[in-house]
């Protein structure tokens, strides 16, 4: 499912059937009923250790490796398979945590060796986006037996039946992936219950969440390191605006499925395009464009899923960018990683008021925040209008990016009680 939203259904299509003619040519792995039920080799590559340890009456440790030095060292755990993910939920920790003087590592989940080792010299074991399996449970064994203190971090509600169930991308996917997403959520709910605290990435995410598990909740959310500075830099030094030039309005779709959104505002956008022929719509990312009025088709310029330096390149040739949701339990859980990439290239963002993105905006200072009854055409009327406006929030918008939303350990990125928790 992840290859479907994230690359197509053509190309997960594809992946399954290259699967398929693995399993009949007799490689790879299956979980049909038929197979003998022998665990994978992967699952028990700590069994042997544990065993002999065991018998030497050198399994049970007696006091915490975090009791014994007064250094901190985090092992990082987690699904490292989607770029946007990984890069605001795992890599940028490292700049982070460091910072703070505390050694962090990290291991995709699948790569039992690094995993199990990294866990080895690790004084806290953080999960992120793993689902409860026979791996995890492993892990989650030497960790116990370590007496490793334990986080899950997560940053979508995948444990929850009612975001997805009422979730309105999901219209525009295969309704199997709909059936697919329920079914699996129990597991990640499963896996989460087993940590000690939760962390996930919005206040809306800590509300949803506390509904589903009486662990502690907090927040830490995404933020701006210096790789995104840097490749923001990169992007600026690369593109001349042109104040005479068309005005350029993106909609940036990281996933599939996000044409409901963009319906949102589909109207206004119209009618904000037909009102200048040479006005430019920028869509990056995945979306369907059969979906568009015909007759705006050819005012559009898009640009496939790429990689994130050419994808900020892309959105720093844009004015303004325009971010609507739908509002639903799925969506109010949201982050602003998109509020972060734009106004990391100096393009203010016009919001609404689902998710997190409106409370990292500063309406009329560093972008727009639209209010249900607000019209998008209006504002973006009046920004293509004071274009030196527009310009001069773009620029507040990186100033703040920089000052509130980069790796700090203050409030506005981190609750105070995982700071508490890992220096405890």
């Amino acid at each position: 499912m992840t290859a479907v939203r994230h690359e197509g259904w053509r190309a997960a299509i594809a992946k399954v059937r290259a699967y398929v003619a693995m399993q009949r040519a007799g490689h790879g792995r299956t979980a049909l009923p038929h197979q003998p039920q022998h665990p994978a080799p992967e699952e028990g590559y700590l069994n042997q250790i544990w065993r002999e340890m065991a018998r030497n009456e050198a399994f049970h440790i007696s006091r915490a490796p975090a009791t014994l030095n007064k250094a901190r060292k985090i092992a990082m755990i987690g699904d490292l398979n989607l770029p946007q993910c990984r890069k605001y939920r795992v890599e940028q920790l490292a700049e982070f945590w460091s910072a703070q003087g505390v050694d962090y590592t990290y291991s995709h989940y699948q790569d039992v060796p690094r995993a199990s080792a990294i866990l080895q010299e690790a004084t806290h074991l953080m999960f992120y986006r793993t689902q409860n399996s026979p791996l995890a449970s492993m892990y989650l064994y030497e960790a116990r037996r370590l007496r490793l203190p334990i986080l899950y971090d997560l940053d979508d509600p995948l444990f929850s039946v009612s975001a997805y169930e009422t979730y309105g991308n999901l219209k525009a996917l295969p309704p199997e992936m709909k059936e697919h997403f329920l079914a699996e959520a129990p597991k990640y709910l499963d896996a989460m219950n087993l940590a000690d605290i939760i962390t996930v990435s919005t206040p809306g995410m800590v509300e949803h969440t506390r509904l589903h598990t009486p662990r502690p909740v907090y927040m830490r959310r995404n933020f701006a390191d210096r790789a995104t500075f840097d490749a923001a830099d990169t992007a600026l030094g690369m593109v001349t605006r042109d104040p005479n030039a068309p005005f350029r309005v993106t909609f940036a779709s990281g996933s599939m499925g996000h044409e409901i959104d963009f319906a949102v505002i589909e109207e206004d956008i119209a009618a904000f395009l037909a009102a200048d022929r040479r006005r430019v719509l920028v869509i990056l990312g995945h979306f369907d464009m059969a979906l568009l009025p015909e007759a705006l088709r050819d005012q559009v310029e898009a640009h496939p899923f790429t990689t994130y330096p050419d994808y900020l390149t892309n959105l720093a040739t844009c004015d303004c960018a325009v971010m609507p949701l739908t509002d639903d339990i799925f969506n109010r859980c949201k982050s602003a990683v998109r509020v972060i990439d734009a106004a990391a290239v100096a393009v203010p963002s016009v919001v609404g008021t689902v998710g997190d993105m409106a409370n990292m905006v500063q309406d009329a200072k560093t972008g727009r925040v639209m209010a249900p009854q607000d019209s998008w055409r209006d504002t973006l009327e009046a920004m293509a209008a004071d274009r030196a406006a527009t310009g001069r929030m773009g620029q507040a918008a990186r100033a703040a990016l920089e000052k509130t939303w980069s790796g700090q350990a203050g409030p506005a990125i981190i609750d105070p009680e995982i700071m508490a928790w890992v220096r405890a």
